[in-house]
């Protein structure tokens, strides 16, 4: 029987002390960065959810009429110089009584709502609305003619802070 062939087989103390001390530090290493990654970053149905209600937002601003109808009976030719379209500071009352694009300039929602009021599990979202119709231009088309307005829709939750959903969209008088 050949004595060294059997001291060469296996690993000496010294590496297997270094090897567990490799490992220990690498799995440390690694599940500290997965911990501070699913802590840090929003849950992704939390993510979505603030996108559904931006969009959500986004769509019934939209659906509105650029000019408000009880200043102006035919947008297009009325907005050149009528506030009715060049200033975003004549608001409606309540917001279900919200009639064009204006009137949700400077909305903000603790909790998403629609026109009827809030929207029940959607009360840790905030909703901020901003319709620009100041130095806006867009292929042509400015704000000071009464041609086009910028519209953002910002949606934040309480828990995630670095969650920070944002849409933007160009409305044209057309």
């Amino acid at each position: 029987m050949n004595r060294n062939a059997s001291f060469s087989k296996g690993f000496t103390l010294v590496e297997l002390v270094v090897s567990i001390v490799v490992l220990g530090i690498s799995v440390t290493t690694f599940l500290t960065l997965v911990l501070q990654t699913t802590r840090d970053s929003p849950d992704a149905m939390i993510q979505e959810q603030a996108y559904a209600i931006a969009q959500s937002y986004m769509e019934e601003i939209l659906s509105q009429p650029f000019c408000d109808p009880d200043f102006s009976t035919d947008c297009r030719t009325d907005c050149t110089a009528s506030t009715a379209c060049t200033t975003c500071s004549l608001a409606e009352g309540s917001r279900n009584q919200f009639d064009d694009v204006c009137d949700f300039n400077g909305l903000s929602n603790n909790g998403a709502e629609d026109f009827n009021g809030a929207i029940t599990g959607l009360s840790a979202y905030n909703v901020d609305v901003t319709v620009d119709d100041s130095g806006v231009t867009l292929n042509g088309l400015s704000s000071a003619s009464g041609q086009v307005v910028r519209i953002d829709v910002r949606v934040r939750h309480d828990t995630f802070t670095d969650l920070d959903a944002t849409l933007k969209a160009y409305m044209a008088n057309f």
